[in-house]
């Protein structure tokens, strides 16, 4: 599948977010969830995240897409190709994660916007953006993302802390959900959501007996390189691999890439506790 047609950039600028289904076909997501769900060193390195309501997510974080399967998704063309048409630039890998929102217990995420902790890594501009490709269905029941439509155009909002998350300022938040609708994000595996960093957004728990594990990598644009360092990169030269590399690398786990993977599981700073997706 080609990168993101001019319509679905309008519609991104537009609502903050945009849907492209099928993105990715059903080989090349089942081998990424064997990968994730056989991978010891991700399940070593997953930290949970307490919600502030008695719930927990599982998530594996970290800073260098690597060699494997997970580099492999986060460098094709037809993810970098799109991110590089929204954000109107070359960019560079900051970060991926895989969430693991297990059944029954996976906890809910609070309404937040990326840039909302970002901007404290000395981003000084929101020319940032993600993208969350579904392993798992996403369902209401299972949790799947929701969005306020157009929260982009706000700005960046105060965020504080809620257990060990940090969501964005509550009062704010509610009157914006009277003027702006909720959008529930609906997935199958293989869809692939782009939304801005300054989208708010949140997931409620996984009540169901299916589990919700998702992709979500994310960008900068170089030109928003940080000013000073922090535990995410600056700017880095992505090296871009075709579409067939994800086939082509086939099942390469964490534990089987020997390329500088730079994990972010063990730092249990205030600013790390905030990440999530």
């Amino acid at each position: 599948m080609p990168a993101l047609t001019e319509d679905q950039r309008v519609d991104y600028h537009s609502d903050g977010c945009v849907m492209v289904r099928g993105m990715f076909d059903a080989e090349e997501i089942d081998l990424l969830g064997r990968s994730a769900r056989e991978d010891r060193e991700l399940d070593r390195r997953s930290q949970g995240r307490e919600d502030g309501e008695g719930g927990s997510v599982r998530l594996s974080l970290w800073n260098h897409p690597g060699n494997g399967i997970y580099g492999m998704f986060a460098r094709c063309e037809r993810i970098v190709d799109s991110m590089e048409g929204l954000l109107e630039g070359e960019v560079y890998h900051y970060h991926s994660k895989m969430i693991l929102k297990d059944p029954e217990v996976g906890g809910a995420w609070a309404w937040h916007q990326d840039y909302g902790y970002w901007y404290q890594n000395s981003c000084l501009f929101p020319l940032m953006s993600s993208v969350m490709i579904a392993v798992d269905r996403a369902t209401r029941e299972n949790g799947c993302l929701q969005a306020l439509k157009g929260s982009h155009l706000m700005g960046r909002v105060d965020h504080q802390l809620t257990g060990e998350q940090a969501g964005a300022n509550p009062d704010r938040v509610a009157e914006a959900g009277k003027v702006l609708d909720t959008v529930y994000c609906e997935m199958e595996p293989g869809d692939a959501l782009f939304f801005h960093c300054n989208l708010l957004h949140r997931s409620d728990r996984n009540a169901s007996q299916n589990p919700r594990w998702s992709l979500i990598c994310c960008y900068n644009a170089a030109r928003n390189n940080p000013y000073t360092e922090s535990h995410h990169p600056r700017y880095t030269r992505l090296q871009k691999v075709p579409d067939s590399a994800i086939k082509e690398v086939g099942i390469k786990r964490f534990e089987d890439d020997d390329s500088d993977v730079a994990w972010m599981g063990e730092d249990r700073s205030a600013r790390s506790l905030s990440e999530r997706g």
